[in-house]
Parts: structure tokens; C-alpha cells; sequence
């Protein structure tokens, strides 16, 4: 595929995320490493600075045969036809094999449930995943069961008509009844593990939140996500000077009211269907973790 830079300065994997074939930034990066994309006929670089006109070519190769071993688990299946399943994932369940987790992810569960009944767009580590929710952030997750579905999905993502909806718990009490978080998200300089809000090689990031209740010294909240970066949630509330209950990557370094992970579950999903569509709206209640939490609050008072 041939495409032409249109933003001077811009880097190569930035660019082939936002005008690729539904790449994902690290997607657009594995390309580049293998030796796949080329600008104005040489050998990319990722941080390659562009210039308008520069002509961008790259291919995809087929996906390669999986290779992950099928792990028996009780998956939570909200919704499920022959292009799309949304599953309800549990606080706790790593999404896809990565160093350290190689087994007992949930696509490990998807491979043993589903086989081959599961896109390969996002290669032979993460088929089937659309999008991804932390490690310890509950709630839904779409998985395209075919290369079209996925295809589909993703554009929504891409253009912001998927919509995701959080529930949270923050630190301290917000003023307001309703605001929105427009702060860029990139890399943590320092710490490679941690996203923060930077203007350097940043993309755009829009958190908007509502309060559903005060609680002394916490609120509890809706989130809804207008695009969708690592962490975003989680870093936003952060900078804002509210981070997630539990969250002691971001927020406060030891586990309050018995959360030492974030305090944060996706309720809502909604999307156009593959195949006509047709609207598609998932929910997912609180889990027992956050009714937990939730009851404390209310006997500490308002």
C-alpha cells in the first residue's frame, strides 16, 4: 500500500497509526522493525520525521498461525453473534500473552472457547482484541470473531463512534458536577511503564466525567471515553489532582479502603453492528469489588 505524509514533522509510526489500515501505534511499529514499510523507497525508521509528500510504502503480511496455548476458563459472555462476542472480564485477567504473562490471559481463554473463530488482524498474540481494559480494570470488551468484524470495529474506534462508558472511584471530592479532561497523552519520560500528560510525542486525549456521588474524602463517577489511550483514565483523573481509588501507580502509593489496584470498571459498550448497523448496547453491573468499596463509603457518610 502506497501512502503520501501530509503533516511535516510527524513521525513514521504516527503517521502510519492515523492513516494505516486500522493500525495500532506499536502494529504500525512491528512493521517498521520487520522491514515492511519504506519511505521514498528506503528502509523506515519509527521516529523518522516526515516531509510533505514523502511517499510511504508498507504491506501486512498474512497472520501467522497462532500459537497459544488454549487454556480452559469461565469466561463471562454478555453478548455474543457470529461476528462480534463481548465478554465481561474480570479484575485481574491479563487480555493478551505479553513477557510474564504467557498463559491464563483472556485470549488463552478465547483460543480454548472459540479456536478459530477469531480475527487475525492484530496478529498471533491478540486475535480477536479490538481494544483492550488494564489488567485490574473490569468491565467489557468487544472481540471480532472475523477479519471483517474487526475491520468494522475498529474504524468505529478510530473515529470515536464506539462508545465506552466507566464507573470510578477518585481520591477527594470534585467541585463540579460534570467537566471534561483534554490533556495529551504519551510516554512517561522516565519510567517506560507509566503514561503520563505531555506534549511531546503525545496523541490527543479527551476524558469527559460526571459525578454520581460524594462520599467523604472520595467520589464516585462516570467517565466516557472520546478516544481511547493507555491509561487514559486513569492518567487524566490523576493529572487533575484526583486519582483512581487504588490506583498506586498514578495515585496514592498504599491500597486505600482494601484496594491496591484501581477502582475501575467498564459498564457500557456501544457500537454499530458488522453487518447492518444496527445499534448494540452492552452492559455490565458493578462487580462485587466496587459494591464492596461502595458500601464502606456510605457508612463512613457523606
Amino acid at each position: 500500500m502506497t501512502l503520501y505524509a501530509d503533516i511535516p514533522g510527524e513521525r513514521l509510526d504516527a503517521f502510519l497509526a492515523r492513516s494505516g489500515e486500522n493500525l495500532s501505534r506499536s502494529a504500525a511499529q512491528k512493521l517498521i522493525e520487520d522491514g515492511l514499510v519504506t519511505r521514498n523507497g528506503k528502509a523506515g525508521k519509527k521516529n523518522d520525521k516526515l516531509n510533505i509528500g514523502d511517499v510511504i510504502e508498507f504491506s501486512i503480511p498474512e497472520p501467522k498461525e497462532v500459537d497459544i496455548a488454549p487454556t480452559e476458563m469461565a469466561l463471562d459472555i454478555v453478548y455474543e453473534d457470529e461476528d462480534v462476542v463481548v465478554i465481561n472480564k474480570p479484575k485481574g485477567l491479563v487480555v493478551h500473552p505479553a513477557a510474564g504473562h504467557q498463559d491464563d490471559t483472556l485470549v488463552n481463554g478465547l483460543m480454548y472457547a472459540m479456536g478459530e473463530n477469531l480475527s487475525g488482524i492484530n496478529g498471533e498474540l491478540r486475535p480477536g482484541i479490538v481494544h483492550r481494559i488494564d489488567k485490574d480494570t473490569s468491565g467489557l470488551l468487544a472481540v471480532a470473531k472475523n477479519d471483517y468484524a474487526h475491520t468494522w470495529l475498529a474504524s468505529q474506534l478510530k473515529d470515536h463512534s464506539m462508545h465506552r462508558v466507566y464507573e470510578a472511584i477518585v481520591v477527594g471530592n470534585l467541585k463540579e458536577d460534570s467537566g471534561t479532561v483534554d490533556a495529551p497523552i504519551g510516554r512517561h519520560p522516565t519510567d517506560r511503564k507509566k503514561m503520563c500528560v505531555t506534549e511531546r510525542n503525545s496523541r490527543d486525549a479527551v476524558t469527559h466525567w460526571e459525578v454520581i456521588a460524594r462520599y467523604r474524602g472520595y467520589t464516585h463517577i462516570r467517565c466516557k471515553l472520546e478516544t481511547g489511550r493507555t491509561h487514559q483514565i486513569r492518567v487524566h483523573m490523576a493529572h487533575i489532582g484526583h486519582p483512581i481509588l487504588g490506583d498506586t501507580v498514578y495515585g496514592r502509593k498504599k491500597p486505600e479502603l482494601g484496594q491496591d489496584s484501581q477502582c475501575l470498571h467498564a459498564g457500557t459498550l456501544c457500537f454499530s453492528h458488522p453487518r447492518d448497523g444496527r445499534p448494540v448496547m452492552v452492559f455490565a453491573p458493578l462487580p462485587e469489588y466496587f459494591t464492596q468499596v461502595l458500601e464502606k463509603l456510605k457508612k463512613m457518610g457523606r
